[in-house]
């Protein structure tokens, strides 16, 4: 069943996203590298400052860890804005997380080692590295929200195909079994549930052609190249209101598809380079996700680097062609 967190008396959990985060260990003594990483966690500590969640998400490539010696070391520079204040956070390995010298495996072995992290140990015979749930329990300590978090995996293992990775059949069957047994814990009403992970789904091609979605998209969906099915299934279970993927840095729309919203967070260390030279089109920041206990709901927004919420954009398909 995974690791279990409480809403507030008032029935409010806040969860902030931090995406690509991308930390880089200082070893070379780079000023660059220097530089981005002190931008990222002033810009951290801003959202950190404004929504004090109870809950931190870094949702894939929290290292750049083939650009840095010690990976690992990365990794705990990155995560160190949470751990210094002591406030619970987890976290779901993108492909830049293992382009390095250190395996995904090991990578959540690390973050399983720190204080105040709620991830836990992988569930047996399931692909991947960092496949795991946090249960919400309300006042009366009832599970009333669940939070899945899958690996997406880096790149295509099949030469043919290419592209980058898919959630696999293993996994979502893991998630099938879980979403049912917490189904029927919950008296035959699905309990309501976020996912999260690195790489967008195939379907958010589909909500941003089709559907009215809020936010940007001007990087390029860069779904895999298969759909393995994960969700298809999450619809059938019925219990999944939104997910939230990172990968594509200039993308951080929301749009509802099949009863689901399909949500990107927003890039907190860069947003976009244009010929080498960091060229950001908005501001870096961090989607933060706040549920209700009771609620089959939640609020969502961008809180930037600066400390202001964002309005974003509409899309409409119809209007755009």
């Amino acid at each position: 069943m995974g690791k279990t967190m409480k809403f507030h008396d008032d029935g409010t959990f806040v969860i902030v996203q931090f995406s690509d985060v991308e930390f880089i260990d200082e070893e070379d003594h780079n000023p660059e590298t220097h530089q981005h990483n002190l931008m990222t966690r002033a810009a951290m500590e801003c959202v950190i400052e404004h929504e004090k969640p109870d809950l931190i998400v870094f949702a894939g490539d929290v290292t750049a860890s083939a650009r840095g010696r010690d990976p690992i070391q990365s990794f705990r520079i990155a995560v160190a804005a949470a751990e210094e204040r002591r406030i619970p956070w987890a976290a779901v390995f993108g492909n830049h997380d293992s382009e390095g010298s250190v395996p995904r495996k090991r990578m959540h072995e690390e973050q399983l080692a720190h204080e105040y992290c709620v991830a836990e140990a992988d569930p047996p015979h399931v692909s991947g590295a960092g496949n795991y749930i946090v249960t919400l329990r309300d006042r009366n300590d009832k599970p009333a929200a669940a939070l899945y978090f899958l690996d997406s995996g880096d790149y295509s293992p099949i030469a043919s195909v290419g592209g980058y990775d898919w959630i696999r059949r293993d996994q979502i069957e893991w998630y099938v079994a879980e979403s049912r047994n917490m189904t029927e814990m919950n008296g035959g009403k699905p309990l309501p549930a976020l996912a999260f992970f690195h790489i967008p789904l195939p379907e958010y091609f589909e909500v941003w052609n089709k559907h009215v979605c809020h936010g940007h998209c001007a990087d390029q969906i860069s779904s895999p190249r298969i759909n393995s099915g994960f969700f298809a299934a999450m619809v059938e279970m019925g219990d999944v209101m939104g997910t939230f993927a990172g990968h594509d840095h200039a993308n951080d729309f929301c749009g509802m598809l099949h009863g689901i919203r399909l949500c990107y967070g927003r890039s907190s260390r860069y947003v976009s380079y244009v010929d080498g030279i960091r060229k950001d089109c908005f501001p870096t920041g961090a989607r933060v996700i706040r549920l209700q206990a009771g609620e089959r709901d939640f609020h969502t927004w961008i809180r930037q680097n600066d400390g202001t919420i964002v309005v974003p954009p509409e899309h409409r398909p119809e209007l755009t062609g």
